[in-house]
Formats: C-alpha cells, structure tokens, sequence
C-alpha cells in the first residue's frame, strides 16, 4: 500500500463521527485518483471490520444485471461465504446488512454511480438498506464513494429520499502544495517541482509516479510522451467513467472552452448542435462540478446581470 499523504484533517472529520451513539452514513466525492480509496482504507485502520464493493467500470453495453451478479460474486469474497445468486439489490442488500448487524464496522460502497446507474430502484433499496439494517448498528460507518459528481449531487445529495440520513458529505480536492511537497526527498530543488505540478498537479496518484530523483523533463516524457505512459491515455481513460451518458458532447464542449473563455451563448454559437442547446447549462453543471471548468463571473453593473449567462 502507498503512504498516506495528507488528508489528515479529513481523516479526522470521518474518525470523529465514532463519538456519536449512533450509525453514520457518508458521501465522499471527487474526481478519479483523488485518493477517496485511499482514504477510506486508511480509515478502515480504525475498524474492527472492513468491507468494500465496488461496481463494475461503465460500458455502454453493461447491464444492471452484470452490475448485480459481480456484487453478488463480491459478498462471497468478503464475507468468505460460498456464492449465492441474487436476483434483485434487494435481496442483495439484505444479506449484506445481516452480517453486519454488530460490531466496530466500516463498509464502503465504491464508485456508486457505476453499481447502480442502471436500476431506477436502486437508491431506494439504499435508503431501505440503511433504515431497515444499517442504521441499527451504533458502531458502524457506511461510506459511499463516487468519481460522478454530478449524479451523486442529483441522485443522492439533493434526493428527498436521503434527506436526514447523510451525516456527512466530504468532497476531496487536489493536494495542498505544502503535501505535494513530501513527495520529493531533500534536495529537490521548487523549480524542478513546479514544471511537474504544473502537469499532475495535485492529484496523489499522479504524484505517486514521480520517480523522485529523475528531472522534471525525464519525468514529464515518460509520463506524458512515452508510449504506455501513465498519462499518454488518461484523459479517455478517465472521461466516460465521470459523465455517465455519451462523453462525446462534453468534449466538444471542452474544445470550444480550450480556446479562451466563452459566455453560455458563445458556446452555443461555436457548438451548432440545436439537439443539445436546451441542456447546455446542465452540461456546464457537470464539467464544474468534476473539475474540467470553472464558472467566471463578470457583472454588467448597468443591468446587475451576470455577462457569462
């Protein structure tokens, strides 16, 4: 396992919820290679007991079904039971919820979006998993964790059905440069760390495959230029597994964006695609929220009117 680096202070917040006398349920979001994994294993420390699910990586031929069987090849492997089929996430759920009735108990549901995207009663048996089971057991912790931002914020966070029930929402951000900093020895000099932050930025995993002692340059050809580097396919890597619908419109958003700032109705003119128009702020929404633009604000003191809009 690699080191843990920052987050200390949200370790913290999520080790503090053990001083309450009853169950917490929470959401942690951020992009992928934010380090949410980590963080949640590095908690797990704390625990008695760790469990962890994670969906199955979207595919525009993947089924609710094969999202369902893989989790119930999952509670085999964690709780070392011989495999049993489940027919709906209920049942599913249920048998999950049983085993964990007792006890200092974290369990972590990974990449949330992706498990359950497909089955429009899928966060309801969430809900009912947590009422009926998980919520009885003072000790237990019960993370989900997502890189789609935009679904969880929409499905869960702004869900009347979860209103109540979330103890805490944590949203991971880059790591602050004074973190950034322990990933080099000694000796590095801030210039040679500024060229590679300047391409990672302050994304753990990114930064976890920095080969320290090597210059800026070795580092960034390697990563970025190389063949089979670990950046060279990252952005298609990543970008379908964020926006769970067809990733094509939000690139040509992103095309538009990379050559200067635009307001709502520049984009609009630059994209020509009279199917889409009418969602283009929910588009925008998204890529704000999973860190691909960021909303600039510029008043007409005349109208008091934002000029972007």
């Amino acid at each position: 396992m690699s080191r843990f680096l920052g987050r200390e202070e949200e370790l913290k917040l999520l080790l503090d919820l053990q001083k309450k006398r009853s169950a917490s349920f929470v959401v942690i979001k951020g992009r992928r290679r934010i380090g949410k994994s980590r963080l949640v294993e590095e908690l797990s420390k704390h625990f008695t007991h760790f469990y962890t699910f994670m969906g199955l990586p979207p595919d525009h031929k993947m089924t609710s079904k094969q999202q369902l069987d893989e989790f119930s090849r999952q509670i085999a492997r964690q709780f070392k039971t011989a495999p049993a089929r489940y027919d709906d996430w209920g049942d599913a759920f249920w048998a999950v919820g049983e085993r964990i009735a007792s006890g200092r108990v974290l369990l972590c549901f990974d990449e949330i979006s992706w498990m359950g995207s497909e089955d429009p009663t899928f966060l309801g048996k969430i809900k009912n998993l947590w009422d009926l089971q998980l919520s009885k057991n003072p000790q237990l912790l019960f993370v989900i964790c997502g890189s789609a931002s935009a679904w969880i914020e929409e499905h869960i966070l702004a869900s009347t059905g979860f209103v109540g029930r979330i103890s805490y929402t944590l949203t991971l951000q880059e790591l602050p440069l004074a973190t950034c900093n322990k990933f080099w020895p000694k000796g590095i000099s801030a210039y040679e760390k500024l060229k590679l932050l300047s391409v990672t930025g302050g994304v753990p995993k990114y930064l976890e495959e920095i080969y320290p002692h090597a210059s800026a340059e070795e580092n960034i050809k390697r990563l970025c230029f190389m063949p089979g580097g670990f950046l060279v396919e990252e952005f298609d890597r990543i970008f379908a597994g964020v926006f769970l619908r067809s990733s094509t419109f939000y690139k040509q958003i992103l095309e538009v964006l990379g050559t200067g700032t635009h307001t709502q109705a520049e984009i609009l003119q630059a994209l020509n695609h009279d199917s889409k128009m009418g969602r283009l702020p929910e588009y925008l929404w998204e890529l704000e929220l999973a860190g691909f633009i960021a909303k600039d604000h510029a008043w007409d003191f005349k109208s008091g009117r934002d000029k972007r809009l």
